[in-house]
């Protein structure tokens, strides 16, 4: 099989890949990640998750490459990585009792031949009210300053949310792995074929 890459330097996106029990390495790729003037968020997230591929094939041009970004948006409002408490704090206090689009983007590039499949992924979160002790427990226990929205849904963000709406769980956490294995199935990769093949004696 094609050397597979996932371009990203996040454990749970590894995690989640895993579950395919596909042999693949990691890679982090350094792209400008600043969105363009006007640029709504789903574009955003396709274009990111993209370029990230590409970035990834400069140095790996024989291989197939997975690139993701996500972002959490409220209306119009782009929630990003808080990168800090106060920036935290604020941003679960306007998620309190609304819903969250969390918009992911995945790419599958194809280094040897150029060609690139991609798509956006939305998965919906509901809050519940949340209070000042909700959110400062929650934000002491598990400081999730480098996650968008300020949550870890793999964690204890799950106590934040009143309930979730989407097609894959996966897609929440970074990876969408059902839209993912459609991808690889498109360039001649059957997930569950290739178990059956390693699995022979």
């Amino acid at each position: 099989m094609q050397a597979l890459i996932l371009g990203s330097s996040s454990p749970f996106r590894a995690e989640i890949l895993g579950k395919l029990n596909l042999p693949f390495s990691t890679a982090s790729p350094d792209i400008d990640e600043t969105p363009y003037e006007g640029e709504s968020p789903i574009a955003l997230v396709e274009r990111l998750s993209r370029q990230k591929a590409m970035a990834i094939a400069e140095s790996h041009p024989d291989a197939l490459i997975i690139g993701s970004d996500q972002v959490a948006v409220i209306g119009n409002q782009i929630l990003g990585k808080p990168g800090d408490h106060q920036t935290a704090r604020q941003q679960l206090a306007m998620s309190s009792g609304k819903t969250v689009r969390f918009l992911t983007g995945l790419a599958l590039y194809n280094a040897q031949d150029g060609k690139m499949q991609s798509l956006v992924a939305p998965f919906d979160v509901t809050f519940r009210m949340l209070n000042e002790d909700d959110i400062e427990h929650y934000l002491l226990a598990e400081q999730p300053y480098n996650c968008s929205g300020s949550f870890k849904s793999e964690g204890l963000g799950i106590c934040l949310f009143e309930r979730l709406n989407g097609d894959d769980p996966n897609t929440l956490i970074g990876l969408p792995l059902i839209q993912l294995t459609k991808l690889l199935k498109n360039v001649g990769i059957d997930v569950l074929a290739l178990q059956t093949i390693t699995s022979k004696p």
